[in-house]
């Protein structure tokens, strides 16, 4: 499938672009019981379940919930006919943790939340950020319940066997990682006291740095409510403590299999393809990485957004490419960006 690139005359990433939309949800947010005995959060957007052409989930990121906005055109859910389904991964917002939690539970979390409400045989699925590895899981573990994928701006596992060493030899993201990994295994005492005293001087958390947001992200976030739960006033209860750092140890820990060795899910298929969209100027998720994982999978389209950097959901009309590539096909965005 190749590399496909958006100008910015395309994909609007411009600071007067970068407004929030909303669309209202059809109810308010319930919770479903897995086999375990767990509870997990859920709530519904669009079009009701059993009227809908189209059924997404969308699989929030770290310090997020299912009260993150992505935000698709109410003309573009309409036209389509698109339900939304968003939910609190385990330990998250209203949803019970999971002591057990793996890189395979995630999907397995997702495949009988599916099932709960009955979403049919095969759904979409759309990870953003650190989203995207119970993502990949569903690609690896469910990938007969897949109708299509998208990944927006997905973190990389630094550890992945194929990924290049020399390509991340000298990434200081990839020391970081590393050393919160050791910490957060052998002392998470250590760690929580270093978060709450050293890495967050204020409320505002580490949501407007510089060295995670790009200009365009820092516009966004003016308009935003940024991550709640990556503040100190949350990190100081324990359980939001637990759950991050859980969440942190699995994404960025050792898996049970190489995404960059899979096979196409949809080989032999004349439906269904997986998507990645990066920004070019991301700052959490370096784009070479991106760029190595797409010509290793040449099967993934790969989307990249010039200016864009780690928050180009919110960018306005961005979501609405993403949802329309993944539904319809990108033949058909070629006179509609």
């Amino acid at each position: 499938m190749g590399m496909v690139f958006y100008t910015p005359q395309q994909v609007p990433c411009s600071p007067e672009n970068t407004e929030l939309q909303d669309y209202p949800p059809m109810e308010n947010s319930c919770r479903i019981r897995l086999r375990d005995g767990r509870y997990l959060a859920y709530a519904e957007r669009g079009i009701p379940r059993h009227e809908s052409r189209y059924r997404i989930i969308i699989v929030h990121g770290f310090g997020s919930s299912k009260e993150m906005n992505f935000p698709v055109s109410q003309d573009v859910i309409e036209e389509l006919g698109i339900y939304i389904l968003l939910f609190d991964r385990a330990g998250y917002g209203d949803s019970d943790p999971n002591m057990y939690r793996s890189v395979k539970s995630e999907a397995l979390d997702i495949e009988e939340l599916a099932d709960k409400l009955e979403l049919g045989s095969k759904f979409y699925v759309i990870g953003v950020s650190m989203g995207s590895y119970p993502t990949w899981s569903c690609l690896r573990y469910i990938p007969h319940r897949l109708a299509s994928v998208a990944l927006v701006v997905p973190v990389v596992n630094y550890w992945w066997p194929s990924l290049p060493k020399s390509l991340t030899k000298l990434d200081f993201r990839k020391k970081v990682i590393r050393w919160t990994l050791r910490i957060a295994s052998h002392a998470p005492a250590l760690l929580r006291w270093w978060v709450n005293k050293k890495c967050l001087p204020s409320n505002s958390s580490l949501e407007r740095d510089p060295t995670f947001f790009n200009e365009h992200d820092m516009e966004v976030l003016k308009h935003s409510k940024g991550f709640p739960m990556l503040t100190r006033e949350r990190l100081r209860q324990q359980e939001v403590f637990d759950t991050l750092r859980t969440d942190f140890m699995v994404c960025f820990g050792k898996w049970e299999f190489d995404p960059i060795g899979m096979c196409d899910p949809f080989q032999g298929s004349t439906e269904g393809s997986v998507h990645i969209w990066q920004g070019q100027e991301d700052k959490v998720v370096p784009v070479e990485l991106q760029r190595c994982i797409s010509l290793k999978l040449p099967w993934i389209r790969y989307h990249e957004v010039p200016k864009g950097g780690h928050l180009i959901v919110h960018y306005s009309g961005m979501c609405d490419v993403i949802v329309k590539a993944l539904l319809v096909g990108e033949e058909s965005l070629a006179h509609g960006i």
